[in-house]
């Protein structure tokens, strides 16, 4: 018998194993933040310097330093053109990786703007795509994961949208974006070689259904 699971999903004998393993530090207590400087800030994102105190099983407080990328939530989404089954995909240049990476739509969050919007908007703002209705729109929504929890509290929101019928509009880049987008078949999706992560965790997500469909 493994034992109930806790709100993590962890079963307590998988806690007790990882607790086992130990040098010290009380997980179950929450960290504490010490120091916060804010030591750059950009049109993106800014960046905190962190002290943050951990707490000892013998209630001590051991400090460790971090330093955070603060960054607004984003929405990504995987976009499917139900009858001509296809896709979307997107090239555009990316600072991080240095090279005009194949993705998916993907965009930042408004102050206040829920994910649905957000995600509809960008689509729109970067491919010209738009549902022709809400009866024509299925959203799947992946899960809402963390980017890069060790450096980034940016927080993903990842969906695959079904489009029944859709129509074009109008694009709308910011003045330092520029992006290409096309519709290409489930097969070509797959041989694309993209390398983030959020986009295949949403490809994952769809393989899994199709998979299940055609079952």
């Amino acid at each position: 018998m493994t034992g109930r699971s806790d709100m993590t999903g962890m079963t307590a004998s998988e806690g007790e194993a990882l607790a086992s393993s130990s040098d010290g530090i009380d997980m179950d207590v929450p960290a504490k933040v010490l120091e916060r400087h804010e030591v750059y800030r950009g049109a993106i994102f800014h960046v905190e310097d962190m002290t943050i105190g951990l707490t000892t099983g013998a209630g001590d407080i051991v400090p460790i330093r971090r330093q955070v990328l603060r960054h607004a939530p984003c929405v990504v989404m995987l976009v499917h053109d139900t009858a001509a089954d296809r896709y979307l995909i997107e090239r555009e240049y990316r600072a991080g990786s240095d090279i005009f990476a194949y993705g998916l739509p993907a965009g930042l969050m408004d102050d206040g703007e829920d994910v649905r919007a957000a995600a509809l908007r960008e689509l729109a703002e970067e491919t010209g795509v738009a549902p022709a209705s809400d009866d024509a729109t299925r959203i799947d929504h992946v899960g809402d994961y963390y980017s890069s929890e060790g450096m980034t509290d940016e927080l993903a929101h990842i969906m695959v949208i079904h489009l029944d019928a859709w129509t074009s509009v109008p694009r709308h880049f910011d003045p330092d974006e520029h992006v290409e987008s096309a519709w290409v078949g489930w097969d070509e999706l797959l041989a694309t070689r993209i390398t983030a992560s959020n986009s295949i965790i949403a490809i994952q997500h769809e393989t899994i259904r199709r998979l299940t469909v055609h079952d």
